[in-house]
């Protein structure tokens, strides 16, 4: 029987073996950052303490965390049914598309609380509707969904860019992207969470999106696990053959799943949309549809590790930016190479630890 298949106790899966792989993306950082003549610890430090050392630091690692646990959610989903949704960059540029359209309509007259419930679904729903035409075609045509979904990103990125120089720029202005929002149509800060915990955020763009983020794991988990939905994508993820012997209708699932994964998708605009930046520019998304692949695989699908390696990426990203500044010689480049080592042996390598995990604990169990 191949190891892949043999079942591994909860704490083995979803603990043991992500902390042998992070464990092992760090060690093979150190030595990078050994070689090029500074100190792997030191480097350590500094990029922790950057991220969690103090307040603002804190806020701009949930910053980070907020994109990528709304783009881990979107890839998670779609996984459940079988479908490897590589289109989440494209779908959080159509939402943010959504969502400033529905902030520029309505932050002249309502407060932000009135107009975040209809940002929300217009991010959502511009995700969504972007996601439809590759569902459509993996259901009814046959066509790969990772092929369909990376060819939208790049129709998604044009047309935002179509739109911002050509439609929604402001008159006079050089700058590609809408006017700044009012207060109306901008997510307030955090502040007062991280006051709780006796630190001031400061100018880190941590807002109410990430409350947002949290409460779309909670309703991923129900639906994943405690709806007849969910059961059919898991089936139907797990085995198509026996999903369409139960009846479990194929194309049907094929388009809800992915409808649900692009508006989660689409949702993470929210966070720099309307909560960072006040406005819609371009390229907002940043890189992080492709990061919430990592975040995925990482967190095991499920959303409480998609929270815990969501925090994780967040700490790369912003410790990594302290640590170059810090020490100069650590670039920008380099960083990413640590990046690339933690999504590498979380993602690529997943299993590497697993045949002598499974040997050793069968050995463990019959002794």
């Amino acid at each position: 029987m191949s190891t892949a298949s043999v079942p591994l106790p909860n704490w083995i899966n979803y603990g043991l073996i992500p902390l042998l792989n992070l464990t092992l993306a760090f060690l093979i950082s150190g030595l990078v950052v050994w070689f090029i003549g500074e100190n792997p610890l030191d480097a350590l430090w500094l990029m922790l303490d950057g991220a969690l050392g103090r307040g603002e630091g804190v806020g701009f690692t949930l910053y980070y965390a907020t994109n990528f646990i709304f783009t881990g959610l979107s890839v998670a989903v779609a996984i459940h049914a079988g479908l490897f949704n590589i289109g989440s960059e494209g779908q959080a540029y159509l939402g943010g598309l959504g969502a400033a359209l529905v902030a520029l309509a309505l932050d002249h007259y309502v407060p932000w609380y009135v107009t975040m419930p209809f940002a929300v679904l217009g991010a959502a729903a511009f995700g969504a509707a972007w996601a439809l035409l590759p569902a459509w075609l993996q259901a009814k045509r046959g066509s790969h969904i990772v092929i369909t979904t990376i060819m939208f990103n790049y129709i998604a990125a044009a047309f935002m860019v179509y739109l911002l120089v050509n439609v929604l720029i402001v008159p006079g202005k050089m700058a590609p992207e809408t006017r700044t929002f009012l207060e109306g149509g901008q997510l307030p800060k955090l502040d007062w969470l991280m006051a709780m915990f006796g630190m001031k955020l400061g100018p880190a763009p941590f807002n109410v999106s990430f409350l947002i983020a949290l409460l779309m794991c909670f309703l991923v988990w129900v639906l994943i696990w405690r709806t007849k939905l969910g059961y059919e994508m898991r089936t139907l993820g797990i085995s198509p053959s026996a999903a369409a012997y139960a009846g479990i209708p194929y194309a049907r699932i094929v388009i809800i799943t992915m409808l649900i994964s692009g508006g989660l998708a689409g949702m993470m605009a929210l966070n720099p949309v309307l909560g960072a930046s006040a406005r819609l520019q371009v390229e907002f998304v940043g890189g992080a549809g492709f990061v919430g692949i990592a975040v995925s695989l990482m967190g095991r699908n499920h959303p409480v590790g998609i929270i815990l390696a969501a925090i994780l990426f967040g700490i790369l990203y912003q410790g990594g930016a302290d640590l170059s500044f810090e020490m100069p010689t650590i670039t920008r480049e380099m960083i990413l190479v640590i990046q690339g080592l933690v999504i590498l042996f979380a993602g690529a390598l997943e299993y590497m630890f697993r045949p002598a995990i499974v040997v050793a604990y069968q050995k463990f169990a019959s002794a």
